[in-house]
């Protein structure tokens, strides 16, 4: 059996530890979400949890971790009567991200329920994580459906599971722990709500405290045994004030003066509707039960709100996370009234490890505690300027306003990741037909299936108003819904294109277009080409925030390589064929049409040569044609009709413009190639 890595020997994130210690004083809290660069242990500070929290009386025998003294009335596994139950550790159950929506709920037989009437119902991952921890890595890959699942069950303490009329529903009450990498995709703005707080983590600049990591884990690998031995007193400790601070949680004193405060706070950043008002409500309370206090403090309201409003303020992917601590406390102060002073000498924190970085009542975000290494506050990451440039290069300039964007979709029906955008066969949708199943039955077709067992009902022996149904009459639900595409941009930054309001016309389409991009669920990649060649500047991607702080550092000159950049574009996109079948790309050339290429012969014909290649693989593609001016030489129409798409102006690309726009990308040679 494996040993898990102490939750007291975790050097530093005194935030994360802090946050996830609230969480399993009081689960209503609504779990965390912990955004961090890789390698920055978030995973082992979640698994490491598990072990503080506090053992489970379960009945023996149920599937569903019926509480003894409280059962469930509406058990799958019935009624459990006069059962003293069992005693073991509490769970923590992961969630793969690949899991199946019947991995998560549970798994009714439909055969069964339609020939038998039985309600055979195989646990789900809901079930075994309940009166425990829920674990997502990497959950802003996770299908949209799962989260909304997963989400809904933790909202409401219970999960439904329906199939064609037959419905099962059971506890389900959980510690919902998420963890994810910003560079890899956002979550959106509804779901990111859904999560009770939000912990941002990165590695330690100090070289003190980054030593102390690394001796740490090489001890833990050498001997996991022997090193978890060592914490073992701290953890003890830990997890007995865990224990008490859920004891004295009933008695804290929420007052009307903290309240206001609350409210107060959440109006002044103006989050959205009223669920952040309660998170921090039970955040603060939390706190003064860590702390060991039976009043909430103004330094409470202050730190739930450091926990529970950053992620709340987004309004779209481009929107950094964070707080105006200044305005903050200009909050506090206004709504200030007399109030008792916590404990000016609380107990030490019975958390700390030898280094004395365990988590502690009020303790500030990571970084602003007392022994905090002094380090600056780092900024955003920003890509350093595209090498080639040569003589006339330009500073990069600001984009203009985003706006909303006509639809662009691939034409045709795909199969690819579930999304927003093209049409395509997919789990969830609306209903098209029926087939046999192929494995697992999961969507019946309840009609073909009754039309299908219909005709051999007397040869089966029929005798009463049930329909004897074999096996061989199940039919599969075919869905129809829509896919998330691989969104390739190829933007122009040559000297044609280096105008300053004209470029920042052409940075806000590109903008408005990844926006929509991240409505839809695509991945995005970026390829820029200028001077002597094409660069791919973001390989394809779900982080459309990452797309877009390329775009702002864009800077434009020199000569314009088109062909270069079709051809980068073909080679991106062959590679993504074999990464992701499935996955159909989307071509948006962002261009005047304009080619120019020292020593290439005619660059326009060369340029050609390389669409021409697009459209024999069928790629779906369209050019956004930049050109202005009394004079106009129609370049990009002739592009696109090499491609096999459709050229559209930059007016026409806004959804509210006059102009007629197609929404399907028509490719000839797509449709020819599938229909041979």
């Amino acid at each position: 059996m494996s040993t898990s890595y102490p939750f007291t020997a975790v050097v530093g994130m005194d935030d994360l530890r802090l946050a996830l210690l609230l969480n399993a004083v009081s689960p209503a809290v609504g779990g965390v979400l912990v955004r961090g660069e890789k390698g920055t242990a978030k995973s082992t500070a979640v698994r490491a949890l598990a072990s503080l929290l506090p053992d489970v009386d379960v009945v023996a025998g149920c599937r569903f971790s019926c509480a003894p003294a409280a059962p469930d009335p509406a058990c799958p596994d019935g009624t459990h009567e006069d059962d003293s139950g069992t005693r073991r550790p509490a769970r923590m159950v992961e969630l793969p991200v690949g899991a199946s929506e019947d991995r998560l709920v549970g798994a009714l037989d439909i055969e069964r329920a339609l020939a038998e009437g039985v309600k055979a119902f195989e646990p789900g991952l809901l079930a075994d994580a309940h009166r425990g921890i829920l674990y997502v890595d990497e959950v802003n890959l996770l299908h949209d459906h799962l989260i909304d699942l997963l989400l809904d069950a933790a909202a409401m303490g219970a999960s439904y599971v329906e199939r064609e009329g037959v419905s099962v529903r059971h506890a389900s009450r959980f510690l919902l722990v998420g963890t994810m990498n910003p560079e890899e995709g956002e979550l959106r703005p509804q779901l990111l709500d859904r999560f009770g707080l939000t912990v941002e983590v990165a590695a330690s600049r100090d070289p003190d405290q980054r030593v102390e990591v690394v001796r740490r884990r090489l001890a833990y690998d050498d001997d996991p045994a022997g090193f978890t031995a060592r914490w073992a007193d701290e953890e003890t400790a830990l997890r007995e004030r865990v224990v008490a601070a859920r004891e004295l949680l009933p008695r804290v004193v929420l007052g009307d003066a903290v309240l206001r405060q609350i409210a107060a706070t959440c109006a002044a950043f103006e989050v959205d509707g009223m669920r952040a008002d309660i998170v921090m409500a039970r955040t603060a309370t939390a706190l003064a039960a860590w702390a060991g206090r039976d009043e909430v403090t103004t330094d409470d309201v202050r730190q739930a709100a450091l926990l529970a409003l950053p992620h709340r303020r987004r309004r779209n992917p481009f929107d950094a996370p964070g707080l105006d601590e200044d305005k903050l406390d200009e909050t506090l102060e206004q709504f200030r009234d007399d109030e008792p002073d916590p404990d000016p000498d609380p107990d030490p924190d019975p958390g700390s490890g030898p280094d004395g970085g365990g988590p502690g009542g009020g303790v500030p975000p990571q970084g602003q505690g007392p022994d905090a290494p002094s380090e600056p506050a780092e900024a955003d990451p920003q890509p350093a300027p595209a090498p080639g440039a040569g003589r006339g290069e330009q500073q990069p300039v600001r984009a203009s306003e985003p706006f909303r964007t006509k639809t662009l979709s691939v034409p045709g029906l795909g199969e690819g990741a579930a999304g927003r955008r093209s049409r395509a066969r997919t789990e969830h949708g609306r209903t098209t037909g029926s087939r046999r199943p192929r494995g697992t039955l999961t969507k019946l077709h309840l009609t073909a299936t009754v039309q299908a067992a219909a005709p051999h009902q007397r040869a089966r022996g029929r005798s009463g108003p049930g329909l004897v149904v074999r096996r061989d009459d199940l039919r599969q639900a075919t869905r129809e819904g829509r896919e998330g595409n691989l969104v390739l941009f190829a933007v122009d930054a040559s000297g044609s294109m280096a105008a300053r309001q004209r470029m920042s016309a052409v940075k806000g389409a590109v903008l408005s277009l990844l926006l929509d991009a991240y409505q839809r669920r695509d991945k995005v990649g970026l390829i820029t080409f200028r001077g002597k060649d094409a660069e791919l500047v973001l390989p394809p991607t779900s982080s459309v925030d990452a797309a877009a702080a390329r775009l702002e550092q864009l800077p434009t000159g020199g000569r314009t390589p088109l062909a270069a950049g079709l051809l980068k574009a073909h080679e991106v996109l062959r590679v993504e064929r074999l990464r992701d079948p499935s996955r159909r790309p989307l071509l948006v050339v962002v261009t005047d049409g304009r080619a120019t290429a020292r020593g290439a012969g005619d660059a326009f014909a060369l340029a050609l040569r390389a669409a021409r290649l697009h459209a024999a693989e069928g790629t779906a593609s369209v050019v956004v044609d930049c050109e202005s001016g009394y004079v106009r030489l129609g370049l990009a129409g002739t592009l696109a009709g090499e491609l096999g798409g459709t050229a559209v102006t930059l007016d026409e690309l806004r959804a509210d413009s006059i102009a007629g726009l197609v929404k399907d990308v028509r490719n000839v040679h797509a449709i020819s190639r599938r229909a041979a």
